[in-house]
């Protein structure tokens, strides 16, 4: 064990790459940590909050996993573990059939469980069965259908709290993450949500209190404040996330089970395949060496942080490409800045003043944060397409996953019996594989790999 924190200590020139085994001084790696902090920041913040969970309870756990992910590859992959918005979704729909935040980590914890075993059996096993069941075609269909599908939410929730402050944040989202120089880029929805929260903020100063509906509104139109900052001066400088979440669920709870919930969210976890995947394969790519062997240590590692995470009332996790564009504007892979950034993250998540800021951020920021994130959730599914060359020319591309992705996006709903039925994400993936397998006769075979993902 005692290898795993011995590094390398390097002094590189401009533009030379410090590899995985290697560190800069510990004060330059405490920078470099940092920077990675930063980039990871403004997601891990914002799909808590959106998914109903909490915020410090999720990035006190980003860096427990980040951790756990670091020591189970043993510090080949060099990768930090965020929330995932893979479940956003599934989390939508259990929320909308009248699951609490219980039902919610249960599920999302049993979906850990069945990555965990993907992984184990990917390394043991090696992944062309995976390659055969996830061929890019569907791959790319249940990405996309798990972005789209979530339209209505950003419709229903989050936009109609103020529109005009959603539009404008999405507007500076969209500016920044594509106009603004390297490192500004990464953290856009960091700037965004700083943007908004001062718009609010000032809109309140100028105009007043706003008649709209709020999170708890149940839809209701009522006058409030668009910031309010109750719950953080009530809030604690140090301690351990606690309290109560919106649904009246302890912030740290233990799971609750239900084969309905669970069936809504397990699709995420063909998402979280692919990332996982793509992300082994980019580092490979830019630190030069060959990662196939811990592809499923990876996978296994991400699906085991979900299952801890969850299991305490947590975020699932998943590799984050923010932190991947960090290492390539920097060509500094030393997981030594992984582990630096790790204990900042735990530290900021035993700051219960500091989750609660987060936690005030205003609807109609997340309404612009969303409307981008998650339509940019959606377009991955087209970008797997498009990078593995999936012919949509081929019948069995174009009329296989025709019919799951339109029942998925558009919420049809099968009932099998008065108290068990299928819809949504759940229904779209299964229509998906079973329409995709049912038909391919090798004319659909993979164009590509699923591991150009992301």
């Amino acid at each position: 064990m005692s290898s795993l924190f011995t590094w390398k200590v390097v002094d590189p020139a401009p533009g030379e790459p410090v590899a995985p085994d290697e560190r800069l001084s510990w004060g330059k790696t405490a920078g470099l940590g940092a920077q990675h902090v930063v980039a990871m920041f403004g997601a891990t913040f914002v799909f808590p909050i959106v998914m109903g969970l909490d915020p410090n309870l999720a990035i006190f756990f980003s860096g427990v996993c980040t951790i756990l992910f670091l020591l189970v590859c043993q510090n080949k992959v060099p990768s930090y573990l965020g929330t995932s918005a893979s479940f956003v979704a599934g989390v939508a729909a259990i929320r909308a059939q009248g699951g609490d935040s219980a039902d919610v980590t249960g599920s999302i914890l049993v979906s850990g469980l069945v990555l965990a075993a993907v992984g184990v059996a990917i390394h043991f096993a090696g992944a062309g069965f995976l390659h055969k069941l996830l061929p890019p075609a569907v791959t790319g269909a249940v990405v996309m259908l798990i972005g789209f599908n979530l339209a209505p939410v950003v419709a229903s929730i989050y936009w109609p709290q103020d529109q005009w402050i959603a539009l404008l944040t999405s507007l500076f989202l969209v500016v920044v993450a594509v106009l603004m120089p390297g490192f500004w880029s990464r953290i856009a929805v960091f700037l965004a949500l700083i943007f908004g929260y001062v718009l609010s903020w000032l809109a309140d100063v100028i105009f007043g209190q706003i008649h709209s509906i709020t999170g708890a509104s149940n839809g209701k139109l009522i006058d409030h404040d668009r910031v309010s900052w109750a719950g953080v001066k009530a809030a604690d400088w140090i301690g351990f996330p606690s309290g109560k979440l919106a649904d009246g669920v302890s912030v740290v709870h233990g799971p609750s089970f239900s084969l309905t919930f669970i069936l809504l969210v397990l699709p995420g976890v063909i998402a979280l395949i692919a990332e996982n995947t793509g992300h082994v394969k980019a580092v490979a790519e830019m630190t030069g060496r060959d990662l196939d062997r811990y592809m499923g240590r990876a996978i296994a590692a991400d699906g085991g942080a979900t299952a801890l995470a969850s299991l305490f009332g947590g975020s699932p996790t998943t590799t984050y490409a923010e932190n991947i564009g960090v290492m390539s504007a920097t060509k500094v892979y030393s997981t030594a800045a992984y582990y630096v950034a790790a204990a900042v993250a735990i530290l900021l998540g035993l700051c219960p003043k500091f989750g609660a800021i987060v936690s005030a951020t205003p609807g109609g920021v997340l309404g612009g944060i969303t409307v981008v994130l998650y339509g940019m959730i959606g377009l991955v599914g087209a970008k797997i397409w498009v990078e593995n060359g999936v012919d949509f020319g081929k019948p069995v591309n174009i009329v296989g996953l025709a019919a799951g992705l339109i029942a998925g996006i558009g919420g049809v709903t099968l009932k099998i019996t008065d108290n068990f039925s299928l819809s949504g994400i759940a229904l779209g993936t299964i229509m998906v594989l079973v329409y995709y397998h049912l038909v391919n006769r090798g004319q659909g075979t993979r164009e590509g790999e699923v591991t150009k993902a992301l």
